[in-house]
């Protein structure tokens, strides 16, 4: 059985983490063979949204702690770099949207993997728990980057600290998740915001994308300065042309991606 289901369909790459045994923890297959599709999405002209979610009862519940037992320092630095940051990188830099639809537990790296996408959905009855304090380690997988930009520096703290359950209700106030759906709904609910931003300017979205990574390190100037430079750009998409004829026209813009 493979650890990682793709799928295309009305322009969205549909990625499932796919161990529901073992709540879809993360070995070393299922991290390359999610990275490969996330490549494969990438430059795939007919993907335009990316969804990922797990299969059964599970999101992600973290590093298969079978595949970790006493690694020594090198092995230890070889997954981290290769199965956890190398996956980060590649959501952050896809310039396509990317929704973590969170059906169930998303612990740990798991939790952290949510965190890096774009929009992030989830199920009543998900939750989030940045577990690492509890086997003695450090929330890595950006979570120590990702999480005190979404919830604070002191809610942060509090919830790596204490390894604390976090509801879905409570991820929203919190703004770790952007919206919770009853669980009968949510599979619906969160497809049909795939298909909808699947249907918009893909190059403007991307570009976007870029502009909020490269926020977090800019000061005001600078980020101006490239929201001029990159405004030319999806300025010069067939997109935005025809989002602009289409409002002309008093119609429906139909997007392309281009």
């Amino acid at each position: 059985m493979s650890a990682v289901l793709f799928q295309k369909e009305n322009g969205v790459g549909y990625i499932t983490l796919n161990r529901p045994d073992k709540y879809n923890s993360y070995n070393r297959e299922m991290a390359l063979a999610l990275q490969g599709y996330l490549d494969a999405c990438e430059t795939d002209d007919e993907v335009r949204c990316i969804y990922i979610t797990g299969a059964g009862k599970g999101f992600c519940s973290g590093q298969d702690l079978s595949e970790a037992m006493n690694p020594t320092a090198e092995e230890f630095e070889r997954m981290v770099r290769e199965h956890y940051n190398a996956t980060i990188l590649r959501l952050r830099k896809i310039e396509k949207p990317i929704i973590a639809a969170v059906n169930g537990v998303a612990a740990g790296a798991g939790a952290n993997i949510a965190l890096a996408c774009d929009i992030v959905l989830a199920a009543e009855s998900a939750s989030f728990i940045q577990a690492f304090s509890k086997i003695g380690l450090i929330p890595d997988s950006g979570g120590t980057f990702f999480l005190p930009r979404l919830v604070g520096m002191q809610r942060a703290a509090a919830l790596m600290m204490t390894g604390e359950k976090v509801t879905a209700a409570d991820s929203v106030a919190m703004g770790m998740a952007y919206k919770c759906f009853p669980d009968d709904a949510f599979e619906a609910e969160s497809k049909k915001m795939a298909t909808t931003l699947a249907q918009m300017p893909t190059k403007g979205i991307g570009l976007t994308k870029r502009l909020l990574n490269n926020s977090f390190s800019h000061d005001l100037q600078q980020q101006l300065d490239m929201e001029k430079e990159v405004q030319v750009q999806a300025g010069s998409t067939h997109d935005f042309r025809e989002g602009v004829q289409a409002f002309l026209e008093k119609r429906k813009p139909a997007f392309t991606g281009k």
